[in-house]
């Protein structure tokens, strides 16, 4: 069976690490690279959300997901309702940040899906700065190329590289497929003869 070669543990921890948990979280990723602030070498004209927004999402930003990566900051706010407004405008998917957000509220609200680190109501922009986009990053110890595919829900995500995804995506409907099989098959277990109707399912 095909499988994803590199998965991880979601960044969005099941202790509020989302305001969407309950939503699934899939598509092409863009990125956006965060760097420590420094006002002598980064021009914040140049260096900032909107600019480095635009600049990953290119001409086709429909149901992407935006990976924002913190490199080494994960406690830090990498933005908030107003700021990822742009989210919902463009029509991406999502965002897979790893870092904390703002305005869990808000989010919550919008089409998209976010996972994150957390909520926080501090503004981390005097800590990191938005510096690159669409380039290489590491979420969780785990790399992310920009064009990959991400899946992510509440226990975890998966990145899949684009070669494979119609097979993972394949793989995943036959694994749904025979889990409802063996739900139907245990309800009509009859415990008065030790029956068991089928093997358990994944």
């Amino acid at each position: 069976n095909t499988k994803p070669v590199r998965t991880k543990r979601s960044p969005a921890p099941k202790n509020g690490g989302s305001p969407t948990p309950e939503r699934t979280l899939f598509g092409r990723t863009i990125t956006i690279s965060f760097f420590p602030t420094c006002s002598e070498a980064m021009d914040p004209e140049r260096y900032n959300f909107a600019n480095l927004f635009y600049e990953a999402v290119g001409g086709d930003p429909a149901d992407k997901v935006l990976v924002l990566a913190s490199n080494g900051h994960p406690e830090t706010s990498l933005g908030g309702g107003t700021k990822l407004s742009r989210v919902q405008n463009h029509g991406l998917a999502g965002v897979l940040a790893d870092g904390r957000l703002r305005d869990f509220d808000e989010l919550a609200k919008y089409d998209f899906v976010t996972y994150c680190r957390g909520e926080t109501t501090r503004w981390g922009g005097d800590v990191l700065r938005p510096f690159q986009a669409n380039v290489p990053v590491v979420i969780s110890g785990v790399g992310i190329i920009p064009g990959e595919f991400i899946f992510a829900d509440a226990s975890g995500a998966v990145v899949i590289p684009e070669r494979q995804v119609d097979d993972v995506l394949q793989e995943a409907g036959r694994v749904g497929e025979e889990d409802a099989r063996s739900i139907v098959e245990i309800h009509e277990e009859d415990p008065s003869t030790g029956s068991l109707g089928g093997a358990d399912g994944h």
